[in-house]
C-alpha cells in the first residue's frame, strides 16, 4: 500500500517546504484516497465534516470536477470548523442563493476598483520597506509579509489598524490553533470565533452610530434580492473577510520570498525586469500554492474516478497538487516565470472562487515590486530552516540578510 502518511500530522518540516513530491505520490495513489481512519492518533490535519475521515483528491480534472459541481459537493457549513456559529457569506451558501451574495460583493473588487487602491497601497509597501534596507537583515515575516496586507484590508473592512497585532493573534487562532486534537480545535476555534464576532459586532454598532467609507458601513446599506442585510448577514460576510484579509497574501508573500531568496538566478531576472513580475506572481501562486486545499462535503453518494464516495464525506480537494499535475501542465516540475498559459487554481475554481484575488494579485505585484526595487539582492541567513505551516503556508521565522 502506498504510504500516505507524510499527508497526515507528521510532516517534516523538509516537506512542509517542498511539498510537491508528496503530492505526486498522491497523485499515484488514485484519484480518490480514502483517509477514514487514518488520523486516529488524534493528530490535526483538515477537519472533516460531517462524514468520518477525509477523501482527498489531488489530480487537476478531479479536483477541478469538484470544485465546478457544488450540487453534489458542498461548500456549506459542514465542510469546516472554523469557529463559525453560521454559514460565512458568500463561501459557506451554495447556489442558487450563493449568486446573490456574489452580484453584492464581486463588484467591490472589481479590476477596475482595487487599480485605485493601489497607489496608496504601493507607498504603505514603500513606508514598511524604506527603513529597513540600511540594516542590512530583517524578519521579512514580521516586518513586511504580515503588516502589509493586515493594513491594507483592516482600513478597507473597517477595523482599527492599531489593534492589527490582536487581530492578527485572532486570526492565528482560527487557522493554527495550538492544540493537538480535532476535538481539541473544535473547542478552541469555538471560542476564538466568539472573540472574532465580538470584534466585528463593536464595529457595526459604531457603523450604525455614523456610517464611514469602509466595508462594513457599505454591507450595512446594502441589499440582496430588494431586501436590507441583516447584522447577522454582515457578521457573516466580515468573519470571513477577517480571517481570508488578514492571512492569504501574507502567506503567499511568505512562500514568494523565500522562494526568491534561495534561487538567486530568478529573483535576478526580476531585478533586472521588473515587467516580468506579474507573471512570476502567477507562477509561484502556481508552484507553492500558498492554500493548499479546500473542503467540500458530498450531499449523494457520488465517484471520482471510479472511486466510490458515500454521502456526507469530507472531500479535501488539494489546489496545490492539482497546481502540480503532470498531466495538466508541460515542464511542471519547472518554475517558469516566461510560461504563457498559466491556469493555476490557487485562488480556487468554479462559484466559490476566491473574491478577493483580484486585490490579491495586486498586493503581492506591488509587494514584490517594491521590495526589489529597494533590496535587490538578499538570501536566507546560513543555517536557517524555514519553518512552513501546514495547512496555509506561511514561514513565521522568514529571516533575510542583505
Amino acid at each position: 500500500m502506498t504510504d500516505l502518511s507524510a499527508m497526515g500530522g507528521d510532516t517534516s518540516p523538509e516537506d512542509l517546504a517542498n511539498p510537491q513530491p508528496l503530492f505526486r505520490l498522491l497523485r499515484e495513489a488514485g484519484p480518490a484516497i480514502d483517509l477514514a481512519g487514518e488520523a486516529d492518533d488524534g493528530s490535526v490535519g483538515l477537519d472533516a465534516g460531517s462524514g468520518s475521515g477525509l477523501v482527498v483528491i489531488g489530480g487537476d480534472a478531479e479536483v477541478r470536477h469538484v470544485l465546478a459541481s457544488p450540487e453534489i459537493f458542498s461548500s456549506g457549513i459542514d465542510a469546516v470548523a472554523i469557529g463559525q456559529v453560521r454559514p460565512l457569506i458568500p463561501l459557506q451558501i451554495d447556489p442558487p442563493n450563493h449568486k446573490n451574495y456574489r452580484k453584492l460583493l464581486d463588484p467591490i473588487f472589481a479590476p477596475r476598483n482595487v487599480a485605485l487602491l493601489e497607489d496608496r497601497t504601493r507607498q504603505l509597501a514603500k513606508d514598511l520597506i524604506g527603513p529597513l534596507v540600511d540594516q542590512g537583515r530583517c524578519h521579512f515575516h514580521e516586518a513586511v509579509a504580515e503588516p502589509f496586507p493586515t493594513t491594507v484590508f483592516l482600513q478597507l473592512l473597517g477595523l482599527p489598524v492599531s489593534r492589527a497585532k490582536e487581530f492578527i493573534a485572532l486570526k492565528d487562532g482560527i487557522i493554527r490553533p495550538p492544540v493537538e486534537t480535532s476535538a481539541e480545535r473544535v473547542a478552541y476555534t469555538r471560542e476564538v470565533g466568539t472573540k472574532i464576532y465580538a470584534v466585528l459586532q463593536e464595529a457595526i454598532d459604531e457603523r450604525q452610530r455614523e456610517r464611514q467609507d469602509d466595508f462594513l458601513s457599505m454591507f450595512l446599506d446594502a441589499e440582496v434580492d430588494g431586501q436590507r442585510l441583516t447584522e447577522e448577514d454582515v457578521l457573516d460576510i466580515g468573519y470571513l473577510f477577517f480571517l481570508a484579509g488578514l492571512d492569504t497574501v501574507t502567506a503567499s508573500l511568505d512562500c514568494m520570498v523565500a522562494y526568491l531568496a534561495n534561487h538567486p538566478e530568478q529573483r535576478a531576472r526580476l531585478v533586472e525586469d521588473p515587467a516580468m513580475i506579474p507573471r512570476a506572481v502567477e507562477e509561484l501562486l502556481r508552484w507553492e500554492s500558498p492554500v493548499q486545499a479546500v473542503i467540500r462535503v458530498t450531499t449523494e453518494d457520488t465517484e471520482i474516478g471510479g472511486c466510490p464516495i458515500a454521502k456526507g464525506r469530507a472531500v479535501a480537494t488539494m489546489l496545490a497538487s492539482a497546481n502540480t499535475d503532470e498531466a495538466a501542465w508541460e515542464q511542471v516540475d519547472e518554475v517558469d516565470f516566461d510560461r504563457e498559459v498559466n491556469r493555476h487554481i490557487a485562488f480556487g475554481a468554479g462559484v466559490h472562487r476566491c473574491l478577493g484575488s483580484h486585490l490579491a494579485r495586486m498586493e503581492l505585484r506591488v509587494a514584490l515590486e517594491e521590495w526589489h526595487a529597494a533590496v535587490p539582492d538578499y538570501r536566507v541567513p546560513d543555517g536557517l530552516q524555514l519553518l512552513y505551516s501546514q495547512g496555509l503556508r506561511s514561514i513565521d521565522n522568514l529571516e533575510l540578510e542583505w
